[in-house]
């Protein structure tokens, strides 16, 4: 084996493993988005409550009070 044909294969180990960890970072910078994405919407939804959101689980047919 040259020296050529083995500078060749680690140049191409190199650039493969260099792909692989730029994919790698892509999607850990994609899944932060994400999850900061989510806490953000939960925030907004959370600070735009009305006062009937509290009495959302409220049904007419509760069995709340009659001892049963």
């Amino acid at each position: 084996m040259s020296e050529n044909e083995a500078e060749n294969g680690n140049t191409t180990m190199n650039s493969a493993l260099r792909a692989i960890g730029w994919v790698s970072v892509g999607f850990g910078i994609a899944a932060v988005g994400v999850f900061v994405g989510n806490e953000l919407r939960k925030r907004y939804k959370f600070n735009h409550r009305t006062p009937y959101d509290f009495y959302a689980n409220a049904e007419a047919a509760s069995e709340f009070g009659m001892g049963v």
